[in-house]
């Protein structure tokens, strides 16, 4: 059991939820709002995707993260920043019968250094590296793609930026990945692992699956768990059961309780709330800073 945890609030995600919420955070104001309102209620690393202001679509828009973070650290609340490297590997197929030409309204594949413009502008402490490809979403023919070759530059070129990847895994797969990245010497120490269960086509969010997995990590690693919807504060418990950090936020869970619309702040405090029953104490950002060697930023 893990006595001293690190929250970590997933303000708003990419996925296609705006029209089932009617205060997901899009606007830039709107997701640095959010992102305080969490850190207020205890979140000690914020990690966000950014959205066209226009469509609500998720955005890989350098101006709207610059936006972002500019907010965050002029307001002076103090919370590591956690930015997606995920955007840029979206693949959507023609269909069943005629996978080609893609979809060109869902598809957006760029290089490794493209993906990793804004992480490279901006510098927050940590950026996300989704460790491996998989089918994603219920039904339809999207495909996350994120090979090993662009993962190797990726992590290389954050690795010299001094930025600490939070390394993704989504199944045992994603964690084969893991070993050989640091196998490789292209991850420094501590690794820092996020397992991610729930999600359609990756781990189911059961015990089992999350104890094997686990079971797998490299033996100094940092490492959270969380699930999506309504599994999400369990899994809050759940993680901290069996050695883990926490991840909750609107970006894997929309609802406070049964038909209940949440804010991030409010499944930030829900958590914190629960940890506190557990004993468990919420570490600070200069705690986390100093857990996981990171660089710090102005």
């Amino acid at each position: 059991m893990n006595t001293e945890v690190i929250v970590t609030c997933a303000i708003t995600g990419a996925g296609d939820t705006v029209g089932r919420h009617p205060a997901i955070p899009v606007t830039p104001k709107q997701i640095a709002d959010s992102a305080i309102e969490a850190a207020k209620s205890g979140a000690t690393v914020c990690h966000m995707h950014v959205r066209d202001p226009e469509t609500g679509k998720g955005s890989r828009d350098v101006k709207l993260y610059a936006e972002v973070v500019d907010r965050i650290r002029s307001s002076g609340t103090d919370m590591i920043i956690n930015l997606t490297a995920g955007m840029g590997g979206d693949l959507v197929l023609g269909g069943d019968e005629s996978p080609l030409p893609l979809d060109a309204s869902g598809t957006d594949m760029v290089g490794a250094t493209e993906r990793l413009v804004h992480v490279e502008e901006l510098l927050p402490e940590i950026c996300t590296l989704d460790c491996g490809s998989m089918n994603f979403a219920a039904g339809g023919d999207y495909v996350m793609v994120n090979t090993p070759g662009v993962l190797r530059a990726m992590a290389a070129r954050v690795q010299r930026l001094g930025v600490r990847p939070e390394l993704e895994v989504f199944d045992t797969g994603g964690l084969v990945m893991v070993e050989e990245l640091l196998r490789d010497g292209l991850i420094d120490d501590p690794p820092m692992i996020q397992l991610c269960t729930g999600i359609p086509y990756g781990a189911p969010d059961d015990p089992g699956t999350l104890l094997a997995m686990v079971n797998r990590l490299p033996a100094n690693a940092v490492f959270s768990a969380f699930a999506i919807g309504r599994m999400q504060i369990p899994f809050a418990a759940l993680a901290v059961l069996v050695g883990g950090n926490v991840r909750v936020g609107l970006e894997d869970n929309l609802y406070l309780s049964r038909g209940v619309l949440a804010t991030n702040g409010q499944l930030v405090e829900r958590a914190v709330a629960l940890l506190d029953s557990m004993n468990v104490r919420v570490l600070g950002p200069e705690e986390v800073r100093d857990r996981l060697d990171l660089v710090r930023r102005a």
